[in-house]
């Protein structure tokens, strides 16, 4: 299974929905409502994620972080970047200590 499949297709589709009508689509409300409105989104789908994994529920896990995952997403597409950036981030620090990839940062 190509999970980067998945990504792309939802990264595409939030491209799509960027110009919607924001009363008929959900994606389009956020990216049209700002930074702010998107950031607020991420931090309640952040403590749901957080909550679900205190409660010990596996799925709950999987679920709140899915929508976690999406809503990043839609921050991704605030900044005009995608999923694919984020992996490349990824395969780069691949291998490398976190330890010494945070020694590595500049700001």
């Amino acid at each position: 299974m190509n999970h980067s499949t998945i990504l792309d297709r939802l990264a595409q589709s939030i491209e799509e929905r960027k110009q919607a009508n924001a009363e008929t689509s959900y994606v389009a409300k956020l990216l049209q409502g700002g930074q702010d409105k998107i950031l607020k989104k991420i931090a309640e789908e952040s403590a749901e994620t957080l909550m679900a994994s205190k409660d010990g529920d596996p799925h709950q896990v999987v679920y709140e972080t899915a929508d976690l995952w999406f809503h990043c997403m839609i921050l991704l597409a605030h900044h005009g970047v995608g999923p694919q950036d984020v992996l490349k981030e990824l395969e780069r620090r691949e291998g490398v200590s976190g330890i010494v990839e945070k020694k590595s940062r500049t700001n």
